[in-house]
Order: structure tokens, then C-alpha cells, then sequence
């Protein structure tokens, strides 16, 4: 059982109610009558047996010779296009008034109606939360089984809906969904609105509801004498740049992020400065915060663990509640999770992707569709408390997760209809999304058969209102900000309280993010993105803007950019004019590690390069031989010839005792910083299309900006080697106390593993990543 209760246990038989009854053997003749032996009797009725095999050997025959008479090429496009054909994805058409009503008429329970209902999925015998759950007054508990959970499981004042029990419900997503999986809660969801549900608490058998009152903590009524009709503060959507949040930080724990979080984000610490406010009313998903064990992921999960004490983590109970702006997303979960019948629609756990995945997914997809009707989700103070059962955490199945949940985000983003009813529009966003490949025609299938399930037992759809993402942002004015300040609460590293030292850590994480966290830091990876990409921004994404990631091979899943290391200055100014609002631009090679704790003296208004390391910024005198040198010196030649006057005078003076050498630098590391970004454009445009070497066009180009006497010396005491063919790297070569490291191989996690653990003597924080 895993933390989460989500693992998939062994494949069960389906029940017998959901598998056709097969013929006994005793109705079934299993010897037929002898047959007469005559040639052409046989022959006849064994006619269509001969026609089908005639025609599958000349099928063969006819394969065999376009195989051996056509050249290979077309042979594979012939064979790619009808892997497309079978791969194209088909949209769903619905006849939405053609929906039958489907009743309950075979649970003991098909005239009970009520409004408020808690859905949990059930795996073991009762637990000592869920027990609680079924005290809290006012809410009628429904327990989902699947083929994990015992035969004879029962719980007084709960309804328990078994596999044959959901079985006899009729609904469509019974034929998609798994039997061994929590994502069967979809059949539950359906039967609470089927008996007159107008909100529904998504909980798992593990929380415990604080004071054992939903209505104490959540907002359970939104409109009437009971709701609350005051303001929420709402974080700011002045910075289009910030597509997500991490709520854990508002409650008082900036050093915990909750599951479904890119792991890019994580380094984001600092609190708001400034909040808004939203009339409440359309908060029609309010997503909890657990205290003890809150919705974490794996990464978070093994890094903070040392013993097999459990975690008790405490969020700041009073702290408001915050509201999430168009645009602007958080994750959401299945276990601690209030929908109003508004949002029942976006209750649908997909289930062509993984169990840890699926809520996940669920909450960016229905957050996204929120906005369609004019609501938002809101995040509320602790509501729950989760006890941690020190058991395995499923980091295999995250591992898509965090690969893929910022793309989706962006995607979300982006994404528009023209559709003119909600349903329609629910239906296009899942299509989009598995021609994305972030789940598959499944869950278009499966969504299809949600939405007439949902008609079927009765549901509305809600009506689209206008979207104003399209629209200028409205200005934020000083009397329009709200100030909260959360708390700093003690939280957990590696088994340690985060008071005293850890609390200085924790500062200097925050001094760094502040010097460089408008600093793009653009990374070539010459060794295997797949096994590195993740690493590299888990590691200096927690200090920079943004880790913009190039290789030789494009990689869409992993945000990985295709560039040419020999001309890698030629991409560098799409770079500088999407991050145009940057600071300034440090560029790495993945086999140079950077003590960025090191670099916070540095100018950054200056050029950092390794002009006074006397290895790799060298002077070579070409033999005017036609070798690699000497046809490079002609380029820059050429290239300076044709520079404006204020570049020639820049490079010329920097040369003029060395006029006849070519200036090599192996550009490993480097800064352009923000003023000479236009500067540094020019110049990438006055090389064109010649086959100058970036070892030789960025000194050409420092020297052509600026003097070397203005450049910042701050990488000229760094740990330079030249590789060798027999090189190893070690653990001697590496210095806490120098700004830069070269080289160091990094081609696998096990290798990042090592190079963090040299890495946490001048960053400790970093072992939360090992």
C-alpha cells in the first residue's frame, strides 16, 4: 500500500455481474457429426475457408515484392502512414438531447435523497479517520470499493457501493474504468448527484476533518442567509509571467510545495507583497490544506526523511483563505477537496494516466474550465489532518508528472474554444489535450461517457459567460492592494526542526534567489538530456529566473531546445528577446558546475568571461596554413572589417600588441549582461552565415563590447583542467570556495547525486534533493 493509498495492486477478476455468462458445457456439442469424406462435398462447403487463405498468401506474395521492388524509403512512409491512421484521434459526436434518464433502481438506496455527500474510495477495513467521517452531522459518507478491498467491508452510517453493486448503476464510465484503481470514485461522484447532491467533499480514508465540522472551515454555503459574502484576498495577477502558486507558502511553509507543483517552481519562496480581492460566491472548488502529512510528492517525501518518524507538518490555521485569479493556477487533490454542484462537472478522474497523476491533471483541466463560467478555486486554511503511515511513496509514477506538468500549464494557458455550449467546450479541452499526449483518446472516450452520465442522472449543465484572458489586464491601483504577511512556521529538513541553522540556509537560499532571480541561466547539455534535464533545473531553478535547457536533439517533452554547440551564439538572441525583461543572461555547459554562492559579488552589469583563466581563454598564432586557425583568423578578419566603428576601435585596442594572434576561449561559462544584449545581437548578425567556432566568435564579440579592463574578474579563480582522454572525475577536483568547476561529467542521476552531495558544503539545502 502505498502513502497515498493509490498504488494499482495485482490485476483482479472483474465481478461476475460485469462478465457474460458463458454456455455450460453441457449445452454446448462438443463434437460435431462425422462428415462424408467426398472431395467435392468438402470442397464446397469449405469455400469461403479457401477463398480467405488464397487471398492471405497473396497478400504476403504482394508485400514481399513491393518490399523487394521499391525503394526503403517509401516502403516506410507507406508504413508510417498507416501507423497515423491508426494513431488519428476521433472527436466524440453526442446527441445531447437523446440522453436517457437512468434511475437507481437496484441499490437499497434509490429513493434516499440528500444534499452534502463525502466520497472516499476504500481499499482496507475501516480506519479509525473514516470512522470520523462518517460522525460529521449534516453529510452522508459513500465508500467506493475496488478489487482490493475486502468482500465483507462495511462501516455503520456509511452507503458502500462494491464492484457488483457499481456494476448495477448503469453508467456509462463503468466500461473505462480500471478495477483496481481510486479513479472508481467517478461512479460515486455520479450516484451522490443522482441522490440530489449540491456539494460534494472529496476525501481518502487517511484525513481526519479538524473539529469534525466541514462547514467550520470550508465555505459550504455560497449563497443564501448562511454563505459569507465577504471579500477574498486573491493573489495578484499583475506579473504575467507567474502561471502557478504555491498556497503552502501563504499558510506559513515555504520550504513545503504540494504535489502537482513543477518542480521548476519550487525555488519560489518569497511571499507576496501584495494581494487583491474577489467578492466570494464563485469559489466553487475549495481545496483544503492537511496538516501532518499534506499533499506532497515523492521528491519532497524521500528528501525530508532520515528515520521512520512520521511528519507532522502545521499550517497556519489562521491565516485567510486565498483566491486564484484567471491565469494563474495551484494544484488540486482528491482528498481534501469541497466541489458545489457548479463544478461537479470537473469531479472526472482521468484514468489513461497514473493513479498519482490523475487528480492532479483533473484540478489544472477543471481549473481551466472554471474560468468558462466566471468561478475560481480558492485554497483554504487547515481543514484536515493526515497521518503519515511511513509506508512506500510511488515515485515511478510521478515521474511523468513532473516531467509534464508545466507544459500542461502553459498549454491551459493557451488554449481557446469557439464551442457555444459548456459540455462541448468540456469535450474539445480533452481532445486538445490527448492530441498534447497528455492523456489518450481513453479519456476522451471516458469523458465523453461522464458528461451523458452526468445529464442522465439529472445534472445541468452550467452556461458559458464571457472570458476575459483575451482581455487587458485591469491595473492594479495602491488602494486595491491587501497586505498579509504570512508566518514562518518550523518545518522539517531531513529529520531536523527548520529552526536555527537550518533558518540561516533557508536565508541564504532567499539572498541568492533575490541577486540572481532575474538572471536567465541558458544550459547546454552535451550528455543525455533524458537522464539530466530534470536534474538541472531542480538544481539551479531554485536560485535563477528560469534554466533555459539546449541540446543537439530537441526533446518537446522535456522542454529541450535544439541548438549547435560550434554556432550556440547564434541562438542565444531568441533567448535574449524572450526573456527581454532579464537581468542578464549566464550561460553553462552542463560539464561546468556553478557555486552560484560564489558569484553574489559579481557586476552584473558587467561581462563575466574566463579571460584570466590562462587555459581556456588562450592566444594561438595561426601557421597560415589553411589549418582550422588560420581559416578562423580570415572570419574574424572579415568580420571585423565589417564591424561600425565603436566595435573596431573596442577590438582593436584590446589587440593592438597582438594583431597577428586569433583569441580562443573554450566559452564554457559566460555572462552577457542585460545592457549589452542589443550589442552582442549585432554582432551575431554581422557573422550571418559563416562557419565561425563560438570558441573564437565570443571573445571576438567581449572584445568588440567592452574592455577587457571593465570585464568582472569573478570567474578568474575558478577550478579549471583541461580533459584528457583518461580523465575521471573526482571528488579532489571539486572547491566549495571557487565560483566555477571544470570539468565535471554529469550523464546519469547517479552522477547528479554525487555532484550535489559536493555541492551541499557551500549549499546544505541542497541534500533535500538526494
Amino acid at each position: 500500500m502505498l502513502v497515498q493509498d493509490r498504488a494499482a495492486p495485482s490485476p483482479a477478476k472483474p465481478p461476475k455481474s460485469q462478465i457474460r455468462q458463458l454456455p455450460t458445457h453441457q449445452q454446448i456439442r462438443r463434437f460435431s457429426e462425422p462428415k462424408n469424406l467426398d472431395f467435392s462435398t468438402w470442397f464446397s462447403e469449405n469455400l469461403t475457408r479457401i477463398a480467405v487463405f488464397s487471398l492471405f498468401i497473396v497478400t504476403v506474395v504482394a508485400l514481399f515484392f513491393l518490399y523487394n521492388t521499391t525503394d526503403t524509403a517509401s516502403l516506410l512512409c507507406f508504413q508510417s502512414q498507416s501507423t497515423q491512421s491508426l494513431q488519428s484521434l476521433s472527436r466524440p459526436q453526442i446527441k445531447w438531447n437523446s440522453i436517457r434518464v437512468v434511475s437507481d433502481k437496484t441499490s437499497p438506496y434509490a429513493n434516499f435523497l440528500t444534499e452534502k455527500w463525502i466520497v472516499v474510495s476504500v481499499t482496507k477495513y475501516p480506519s479509525e479517520e473514516l470512522k470520523s467521517l462518517v460522525k460529521i452531522r449534516g453529510w452522508q459518507v459513500l465508500a467506493i470499493g475496488n478489487s482490493a478491498t475486502p468482500k465483507d467491508w462495511t462501516l455503520k452510517g456509511s452507503i458502500f457501493l462494491s464492484l457488483d453493486a457499481q456494476a448495477e448503476l448503469g453508467f456509462r464510465v463503468l466500461d473505462h474504468l480500471p478495477y483496481d484503481s481510486f479513479v472508481r470514485k467517478s461512479v460515486g461522484y455520479l450516484f451522490a448527484i443522482q441522490h440530489g447532491a449540491k456539494k460534494i467533499y472529496d476525501a481518502d480514508d487517511r484525513g481526519e476533518v479538524i473539529d469534525g465540522d466541514l462547514g467550520k472551515h470550508f465555505d459550504v454555503e455560497l449563497v443564501g442567509k448562511d454563505s459569507k459574502q465577504e471579500p477574498i484576498l486573491q493573489y495578484s495577477h499583475e506579473n504575467p509571467n507567474r502561471t502557478v502558486v504555491n498556497p503552502y507558502i501563504h499558510f506559513g511553509q515555504r520550504s513545503v510545495w504540494p504535489r502537482g507543483l513543477p518542480l521548476e517552481n519550487v525555488g519560489e519562496i518569497n511571499h507576496e507583497e501584495y494581494y487583491t480581492e474577489v467578492f466570494g460566491g464563485k469559489q466553487f472548488i475549495q481545496q483544503g490544506i492537511s496538516n501532518g502529512l499534506p499533499d506532497v510528492d515523492s521528491v519532497f517525501y524521500f528528501t525530508r526523511k532520515t528515520t521512520l518518524e512520521a511528519f507532522d507538518i502545521k499550517f497556519d490555521e489562521h491565516a485567510p483563505k486565498v483566491a486564484l485569479p484567471q491565469g494563474v493556477m495551484v494544484p488540486v487533490n482528491s482528498f481534501n477537496t469541497l466541489y458545489h454542484s457548479s463544478a461537479f462537472w470537473g469531479l472526472m478522474l482521468p484514468v489513461s494516466v497514473s493513479s498519482m497523476a490523475s487528480d492532479v491533471l483533473r484540478g489544472y483541466w477543471g481549473q481551466r474550465l472554471l474560468w468558462e463560467l466566471g468561478g475560481y478555486v480558492a485554497v483554504y486554511p487547515p481543514t484536515a489532518h493526515r497521518f503519515d503511515r511511513i509506508e512506500a511513496y510511488p515515485f515511478a509514477e510521478e515521474k511523468d508528472l513532473h516531467v509534464n506538468v508545466g507544459r500542461l500549464i502553459n498549454f491551459l494557458l493557451a488554449w481557446r474554444s469557439e464551442k457555444h455550449s459548456f459540455f462541448e467546450t468540456i469535450l474539445d479541452l480533452s481532445f486538445a489535450m490527448a492530441e498534447e499526449g497528455f492523456w489518450t483518446e481513453q479519456d476522451v472516450k471516458f469523458t465523453a461517457a461522464w458528461l451523458q452520465d452526468l445529464i442522465a442522472v439529472g445534472y445541468q449543465q452550467p452556461r458559458l459567460m464571457s472570458l476575459e484572458l483575451d482581455r487587458p489586464r485591469a491595473s492594479i491601483g495602491h488602494g486595491d492592494r491587501k497586505e498579509f504577511v504570512p508566518r514562518k512556521l518550523p518545518s522539517v529538513h531531513l529529520g531536523v526542526e527548520e529552526t536555527g541553522t537550518v533558518s540561516t540556509e533557508i536565508g541564504n537560499l532567499i539572498r541568492w534567489r533575490k541577486n540572481f532571480g532575474n538572471v536567465v541561466l541558458v544550459m547546454f547539455c552535451s550528455g543525455p538530456v533524458e537522464r539530466t534535464a530534470l536534474e538541472w533545473r531542480l538544481l539551479y531553478g531554485r536560485v535563477f529566473k528560469t534554466v533555459v535547457i539546449l541540446s543537439s536533439q530537441k526533446n518537446s517533452d522535456l522542454y529541450v531546445e535544439e541548438a549547435k554547440l560550434d554556432h550556440i551564439y547564434k541562438h542565444l538572441p531568441k533567448i535574449f528577446d524572450r526573456y527581454s525583461s532579464a537581468e542578464g543572461f549566464l550561460f553553462v555547459e552542463d560539464d561546468t558546475v556553478l557555486n552560484y554562492w560564489n558569484l553574489l559579488q559579481a557586476d552584473k552589469s558587467k561581462i563575466w568571461t574566463t579571460d584570466k583563466v590562462s587555459k581556456s581563454w588562450t592566444s594561438v598564432k595561426p601557421t597560415g596554413n589553411s589549418d582550422w586557425f588560420s581559416v578562423q583568423a580570415e572570419l574574424v578578419k572579415k568580420t571585423v572589417s565589417t564591424m561600425p566603428a565603436h566595435f573596431q576601435v573596442n577590438y582593436k585596442d584590446a589587440t593592438k600588441n597582438n594583431h597577428e594572434t586569433l583569441k580562443v576561449c573554450s566559452s564554457e561559462v559566460f555572462y552577457v549582461p542585460k545592457r549589452l544584449v542589443t550589442d552582442f545581437n549585432d554582432l551575431v548578425d554581422l557573422v550571418g552565415d559563416m562557419d565561425l567556432h563560438y570558441k573564437v566568435a565570443v571573445p571576438m564579440f567581449f572584445l568588440s563590447m567592452d574592455s577587457p579592463q571593465n570585464f568582472d574578474p569573478v570567474l578568474g579563480s575558478m577550478v579549471y583542467k583541461r580533459k584528457s582522454a583518461s580523465f575521471n572525475t573526482s571528488s579532489s577536483l571539486y572547491s566549495a570556495k571557487a565560483p566555477a568547476v571544470h570539468p565535471w561529467s554529469i550523464s546519469s542521476e547517479q552522477d547528479f547525486i554525487k555532484l550535489v552531495q559536493q555541492m551541499a558544503e557551500g549549499d546544505p539545502l541542497l541534500m533535500e534533493l538526494v
